[in-house]
């Protein structure tokens, strides 16, 4: 395992945010492959910043507003990916490698998931995030634990989880902390979003329902299952659900109740497949990611609780059919 480097972490404002992001902007072009000024991206509504990977065409990078790139990067897989308070990035680059990157691209901290007592067998991560007090979350597929690792590299904590279908690649897809102190944890292959408290105990379970239709193998528009990869607990307690090649969105209440869903064909003119991250945001709408879908959808979209598009992002001269994982930010 690469030797962690330490770095110091500070509370910042909104405004000292903005002006990080400015640098984190401006500095990563100088490190990785020179900014494209002709707009690629084709974006409806009010026009964003995008920071997005993917996997097949093993590419990280930004997207300005005006759908120009700003700079990208070569990128191993990838399933995660989270921008920082200070403007760095947390993201892995292939399954194992978790790396912090600063705003000049130098990576300032990682985490190799190969190394200690993983060596000699088999593992992925498919999910991580850094935690309030500066640890980091990171979920092993294969050994099947959540560890909270700190800065020096040290695991602190390690929490079993359950697995009924073990399979290295599928045990997991993204996991996030909840306000309580519980792990969400989207088990893909289980085909269930499960929770677990601090000491590893299952404290409530969601099956994702398979709606009548019989599953159908393949990752596109035409696939279908219940292999999910995403769940997040929302302020009102209910549990928003990205479920995968279940082409939707679900909105789930503690007592398992669907309060509100998006299925394949809900959104006019655009076509649903993987549906990877979901995410809802301040206004109320929700953000979703629609992986392999093909280059006549968009890959980002955001609905209203109406069901109405009113943004999407579609790129794929930079990125790919297997585009999961992205940051949306305002200009």
């Amino acid at each position: 395992m690469a030797t962690p480097i330490r770095v110091t972490h500070t509370v910042m404002t909104a405004t000292m945010l903005l002006a990080t992001l400015g640098m984190f902007w401006a500095g990563a072009a100088n490190i990785t492959s020179a900014a494209d000024p002709a707009p690629k991206a084709v974006q409806t509504g009010t026009p964003r910043r995008v920071i997005a990977a993917d996997s097949s065409r093993r590419t990280l990078a930004a997207i300005a507003a005006d759908g120009s790139v700003e700079w990208k990067r070569p990128n191993g897989a990838i399933h995660d990916l989270h921008l920082l308070p200070n403007g760095h990035l947390l993201l892995q680059d292939g399954w194992t490698r978790i790396i912090e990157v600063d705003a000049d691209g130098n990576p300032v901290w990682e985490y190799d998931a190969q190394g200690g007592d993983n060596a000699g067998r088999s593992v992925e991560v498919h999910a991580f995030e850094r935690l309030p007090d500066g640890a980091t979350m990171i979920v092993e597929s294969g050994p099947a634990r959540i560890l909270e690792v700190e800065r020096d590299g040290k695991v602190r904590k390690s929490i079993p989880l359950v697995v009924k279908n073990p399979a290295v690649h599928s045990d997991t897809r993204n996991v996030r902390p909840t306000a309580a102190g519980t792990y969400l944890v989207a088990h893909e292959r289980d085909g269930a979003v499960r929770e677990y408290n601090a000491s590893g105990k299952v404290i409530w379970e969601y099956e994702v329902p398979l709606f009548g239709k019989a599953p159908k193998p393949g990752h596109g528009p035409e696939a279908f299952g219940n292999q999910v990869y995403s769940a997040v607990r929302l302020a009102n307690g209910n549990t928003l659900i990205g479920t995968g090649n279940g082409h939707g969105v679900l909105e789930v209440t503690p007592a398992k109740e669907i309060v509100w869903r998006i299925d394949q064909q809900d959104l006019p003119g655009i076509t649903l497949a993987w549906v990877t991250q979901v995410r809802r945001l301040a206004n109320g709408n929700t953000q979703l990611i629609n992986c392999h879908a093909g280059p006549d959808n968009p890959q980002i979209i955001e609905v209203t609780p109406a069901k109405q598009v009113v943004w999407t992002f579609k790129d794929f001269d930079t990125f790919g059919d297997s585009l999961p994982v992205a940051v949306v930010l305002d200009p």
